[in-house]
């Protein structure tokens, strides 16, 4: 005997199947029928739990969300060095993108800069309070002398968010050819030590 799925439960199916079909196929070729057969239902079935497809796009940008926060969360430990949660959280980042590569495909789609403006929103708000975050540890990086002083923290900020954007572009279109997480984190290593005061380099010499 077949048990009916909840209505919370089929809606957690649908954008599951919707973030795999958006790396499968790319957002702009998604539609909901192709989302309908993946779940084994009828399109009226996709359009009962979302009626419309931006709010299908804006459910999935909620589970993104999700988790990213998620990530971030478990990557700021109070009793790290601001420097070392910077890793975390970029590492974290590197590993959700690895994880679910429709992230990137989304973020440079047509659905989400000109057609979708709830998805354009929620993804906005998502990179700023990522690149907040970032700043407000630079911030306190500069401030115990572990990066240089005269670093601007939101300039900062905007480099190691770009770099995790730029990387994850050369994954993609490379075919995934390379461990995003690996590289990521090791030129965040060398963007950082030229971030860093003189100070905290000579510190980390002699440490080596």
């Amino acid at each position: 005997m077949r048990v009916r799925k909840t209505a919370e439960a089929r809606k957690a199916e649908i954008i599951d199947a919707t973030l795999r079909l958006a790396d499968e196929l790319g957002p702009e070729r998604l539609t909901t029928e192709a989302v309908a057969n993946a779940v084994g239902l009828t399109q009226p079935g996709i359009f009962r739990h979302f009626p419309k497809k931006q709010d299908l796009w804006e459910a999935v940008a909620g589970r993104v969300g999700a988790m990213m926060e998620a990530r971030w969360s478990k990557a700021q430990s109070p009793d790290a060095a601001p420097i070392d949660q910077i890793r975390a959280l970029i590492a974290g980042q590197l590993r959700l993108i690895q994880s679910t590569p429709a992230i990137p495909a989304i973020l440079f789609s047509r659905e989400l800069h000109t057609k979708n403006k709830g998805l354009r929103t929620a993804f906005f708000g998502l990179l700023s309070r990522f690149h907040q975050m970032i700043a407000d540890l630079v911030a306190r990086a500069c401030e115990r002398g572990e990066l240089h002083g005269d670093l601007n923290p939101d300039d900062a900020a905007f480099l190691i968010v770009g770099l995790v954007q730029g990387l994850a572009v050369r994954w993609s279109i490379s075919g995934r050819c390379f461990d995003l997480t690996e590289e990521g984190c090791r030129l965040l290593d060398v963007q950082l030590s030229g971030f860093a005061c003189e100070r905290a380099a000579a510190r980390k010499e002699a440490k080596s």
